[in-house]
């Protein structure tokens, strides 16, 4: 599995939603990967975070500077 692989199944992997082949590889990519492994904690903190956060509470600023950070976030 690539890095652009990880990318893309961040989601479906810690929704428990990848078949066990996909997984299987998932995991052995992030044992092998520190850059990707540290993604994936990331993610995660970001979205246990984020989804504590009642959207109507955020100011337009904030919001705005959310979305441009997820439109420029880089990819491999």
């Amino acid at each position: 599995m690539t890095c652009a692989e990880v990318v893309e199944l961040v989601t479906a992997y810690l929704d428990g939603a990848l078949d066990a082949a996909t997984e299987q590889r998932f995991v052995e990519h992030l044992a092998l990967c520190d850059g990707c492994e540290i993604y994936v904690e990331q993610i995660r903190r970001t979205a246990a975070e984020v989804g504590q956060v009642e959207p109507g509470n955020l100011s337009d600023e904030t919001r705005n500077r959310l979305m441009d950070a997820f439109r420029t976030f880089p990819r491999d």
